[in-house]
């Protein structure tokens, strides 16, 4: 095992998967957007987020998805930093390291949580001291997920992802997070999209268990699911393995694909199942975790290779 090893001055943030459990298109505002409505949590598994200090800025990734980011000029982190520079006078300096473990463009808002981690961290390196919710509207310059990310905590998320409420308390469970290794564009699935509008159905209720829990989520759904399977038809066969292992709850797409996630009641039927269809489809991205709702209680890992 590979473990980066920062300085004593850095700060370090985890960046975790954002898992939409449902998402209903609730309509379609004047300027383009689309109104959604989403039960929004997240998984252990994560981006880490390193900030040193430094005398100029330099940003620099590794990590077994880091490929996925080669030649992308204008990175989201480095948009994020130079924005918060701005709105707090600051001077654009330090040395930020990404381990890029989330697959990109996979439906779990793995570049919107960078992105928020990039303003925890360097909130904290360069002594602003400031309450996170004092930059949610950078946030939402940056991109529809990145308030949820910032917020970190579980939410129905409505509007254009703006309007974020508290869920309820939600059981003990696990997510197993499949994704094909197949890039999804987010506009291409709306494009495809044929059906109507939904009517918001956030959850009210406190599920007592992880089979009560995916009771209800079975009553909700995804409504980009469709859509994406046809921009990217392995998506079914990822929701056909998940579906069928050993102590899955339920099976279903996260945001706009392609990842796909499974809700276990336990870590060791989700760690099985996670080291079974790691086996079976050596060139999918697969991982167990539990569920979060709560980011601040992760734990940022420095592992360089998972």
């Amino acid at each position: 095992m590979t473990v980066f090893t920062p300085s004593d001055k850095a700060v370090i943030e985890a960046a975790p998967a954002k898992v939409n459990l449902t998402l209903h298109v609730t309509g379609k505002r004047p300027d383009g957007y689309h109104e959604l409505e989403s039960l929004v949590v997240f998984s252990g598994v994560h981006d880490t987020l390193i900030a040193e200090p430094a005398e100029d800025f330099s940003l620099s990734i590794t990590g077994p998805n880091a490929q996925g980011l080669e030649g992308e000029g204008d990175n989201i982190i480095s948009r994020a930093a130079h924005r918060l520079a701005d709105l707090t006078g600051k001077r654009v300096c330090a040395r930020l390291i990404l381990i890029k473990r989330l697959p990109v463009a996979a439906g779990i808002g793995g570049g919107s949580a960078d992105a928020a981690a990039t303003l925890r961290a360097l909130n904290r390196l360069w002594g602003l001291d400031r309450a996170l919710g004092a930059y949610m509207e950078l946030a939402r310059g940056l991109g529809a997920d990145v308030p949820v990310c910032l917020r970190g905590e579980a939410v129905t998320m409505a509007g254009i992802g703006e309007i974020l409420t508290p869920a309820p308390v939600l059981p003990p469970t696990w997510l197993l997070l499949v994704n094909p290794m197949k890039p999804v564009s987010t506009p291409a699935v709306f494009k495809a999209r044929r059906a109507g509008f939904s009517a918001a159905n956030p959850l009210v209720e406190e599920p007592e268990d992880g089979g009560a829990f995916a009771a209800a989520l079975a009553l909700r759904t995804n409504d980009l699911a469709d859509p994406a399977r046809l921009v990217e038809p392995e998506i079914s066969d990822v929701l056909t393995a998940i579906e069928d292992a050993p102590g899955c709850l339920l099976s279903r797409m996260s945001g706009s694909g392609a990842t796909c996630f499974g809700l276990f009641a336990d870590a060791e039927s989700c760690a099985e199942a996670a080291r079974t269809l790691g086996e079976e489809k050596s060139g999918w991205w697969v991982s167990a975790a539990p569920l979060v709702t709560q980011t601040s209680e992760i734990q940022p890992s420095l592992n360089l290779s998972r």
